[in-house]
């Protein structure tokens, strides 16, 4: 037997004026999942999350919430609650009286109040910290003290709104998990907002990509990172070296593997790369920096795609080197364990698992989280 969304979106449309934001979203979310939202500036992840919260109004669709159907609903009555990007505290409040500010409004009995902000403050790592202004905290308890707030109300729903943009990189990879701990104990349906695959990827259960106010792929982290469903897909995750080949069809079926060759290195070819909906002729080729290597003596075919180039720029990441080569067919960026010359001639090797194979799009543009 099928288990009833928590959430069910159909059709759902948004518009600022006659700039249409979202543009018809179908989504169905499990109760208990953590879902990310993920997409670049402008793709309409926020727009959606505020619509599903009450604070933005759609102009067509339907939202439900275990089948009641909540468009109409305020805010307070939708059983959801949220996590400002800005944490938004109140300065001339202390600590408790921010976590309890919500139940406040919903007129708890005092004692409860503070029972539940005391629970909230052990659970989060605040123990002690009731009476002090959240304006000596830092930002990683700011962010404890808003999910506290969120939590006290005791929704089903959790929603984030990018809440570790405005953390240092160590204390976000903190939250990450913490927030993660979190909504697993307490069975919460979440929904986070991010523009950091990254983040998307260690904290949800099943990753949604939006793209121009649609939904571009819904999959779980290892289906998105490694079945990308378009162009779009594969370079937000990543994948973004591009080279422009032609594709010959080589197998039979959604699953039939490609030929391909290099118009601009004549010498360069593969076999076996998957290609969704396999057809021949022009293609764009997608593959991640981590995935390719560099050889720096005349390589045997090894069933990889192989370029020739030459080094020209490499960085130092800590834990290797990224090596910009040009190429008859572009420059790319290669990850290498080891510091290679400026200057040196390479070739650079992609297997054919590692690539990501689409028909070409003429107005294709990079995309940038």
């Amino acid at each position: 037997m099928q288990t009833q969304a928590m959430i069910s979106v159909r059709g759902l449309r948004v518009a600022y004026g006659a700039n249409e934001v979202l543009k018809g979203i179908d989504l169905d979310i499990a109760p208990g999942s953590f879902v990310a939202l993920l997409g670049a500036s402008g793709c309409g992840k926020t727009t959606l999350l505020r619509t599903l919260s009450g604070f933005n109004a759609a102009c067509g669709g339907s939202i439900a919430v275990k089948g009641r159907d909540i468009l109409a609903e305020p805010p307070e009555r939708r059983g959801m609650a949220m996590v400002f990007q800005s944490y938004a505290l109140w300065s001339h409040m202390n600590v408790g009286q921010n976590m309890g500010y919500g139940l406040k409004l919903r007129k708890v009995a005092p004692a409860e109040v503070r029972r539940r902000v005391l629970l909230l403050l052990d659970m989060l790592g605040l123990a002690g910290y009731e009476d002090r202004p959240v304006t000596a905290l830092s930002g990683g308890q700011r962010q404890r003290v808003a999910l506290g707030r969120a939590l006290a109300v005791e929704p089903e729903i959790l929603l984030l709104d990018e809440p570790l943009s405005n953390l240092d990189a160590r204390i976000r990879l903190q939250m990450r998990h913490e927030i993660r701990s979190i909504q697993r104990r307490l069975g919460l349906t979440a929904i986070l907002v991010t523009h950091d695959r990254e983040e998307a990827m260690v904290m949800a259960d099943q990753v949604v990509v939006l793209d121009q106010g649609k939904i571009a792929q819904i999959g779980s982290p290892e289906e998105v990172f490694q079945r990308p469903a378009s162009p779009y897909v594969a370079s937000f995750m990543g994948a973004e070296n591009i080279i422009d080949c032609e594709a010959v069809h080589q197998g039979s079926g959604k699953d039939g593997g490609v030929a391909l060759r290099v118009p601009s290195a004549p010498a360069a070819s593969v076999y076996g790369a998957h290609m969704v909906d396999a057809a021949a002729g022009a293609v764009q080729v997608h593959f991640r920096s981590e995935r390719a290597s560099l050889l720096l003596q005349s390589p045997e075919p090894d069933g990889a795609l192989q370029l020739p180039g030459r080094i020209s720029q490499v960085s130092y990441l800590g834990g290797g080197y990224r090596c910009e080569v040009a190429t008859p067919s572009g420059s790319f960026f290669i990850d290498h364990p080891s510091a290679v010359p400026y200057g040196a001639d390479v070739t650079v090797c992609v297997p054919a698992n590692a690539l990501h194979v689409y028909p070409r799009d003429p107005q294709r543009v990079a995309v940038h989280a």
